[in-house]
């Protein structure tokens, strides 16, 4: 019993030192890697992947393979009606999005008919794209929502024919050898510079009617954007793998 009371008594004396110097809590590696920050806030740091400049999009293709029929104009990439989605052509998991994203201005429709559009993490979880300034919808439908799922904490839509900007944080899910689900994606998305999603679990991928399920897929898939009929616009497309 002494000698468990004398070895508790120099743990502790060597505790109570080791805490008195700062050195014990100092952390000097691995060094975080260092990287050049864009020089106007919203550009792309030096460690990210350009998908979209304004001059090409050769960085897409049609989500059926080919060529984009989008057009690309005034530094802009935007639908064109009835051409069909469009996909990455790398493949990508855990994520920083940064992407600027504009609706028509003048207004035609309205709820869900108006500048409807939408980003598929993985191909399959939505967040939606849609002209919610002054335009009522079901709120886990309108722009910032994971679509059918979470609705955002607020709206912070500009007026139509604006830039808005989403600047995304995507955690892929992760699952066991069997398929099963060992962790469900998360998403945080700033929108005009208000966090609209704040680590938001999403439930599965995203379903027009019914309950989400999740199905094991690939660590990594495209990211596309959606072809819902309305001309809405694209700029500043860039990622970082996390």
């Amino acid at each position: 019993m002494k000698l468990l009371i004398a070895a508790f008594l120099i743990l502790f004396t060597n505790n109570l030192f080791a805490q008195k110097d700062p050195k014990t809590t100092e952390v000097w590696a691995p060094e975080p890697k260092v990287i050049t920050p864009a020089a106007r806030t919203g550009d792309a740091p030096s460690d990210a992947i350009v998908l979209f400049n304004g001059k090409d999009a050769s960085a897409w293709e049609h989500e059926k393979g080919g060529d984009v029929k989008w057009t690309i104009a005034d530094n802009a990439l935007t639908v064109k009606s009835g051409s069909g989605n469009i996909q990455t052509k790398q493949k990508f998991g855990d994520c920083q999005l940064h992407i600027e994203w504009r609706t028509p201005a003048e207004v035609k429709g309205e709820g869900q008919g108006r500048g409807n559009s939408g980003i598929f993490l993985m191909g399959r979880y939505e967040l939606q794209i849609l002209d919610n300034y002054n335009n009522k919808t079901y709120p886990n439908g309108q722009a910032a929502s994971m679509y059918k799922q979470s609705m955002p904490l607020v709206n912070a839509c500009r007026p139509p024919g604006e830039w808005q900007v989403y600047d995304v944080i995507f955690t892929a899910p992760r699952f066991s050898d069997n398929g099963s689900l060992l962790e469900p994606a998360r998403i945080t998305v700033i929108q005009n510079g208000v966090l609209v999603q704040n680590n938001t679990t999403i439930w599965g991928p995203t379903l027009y009617i019914g309950v989400p399920v999740y199905e094991k897929h690939a660590a990594k898939e495209s990211i596309a954007l959606q072809d819902h009929g309305n001309p809405t616009s694209f700029r500043n497309i860039w990622i970082r793998e996390l």
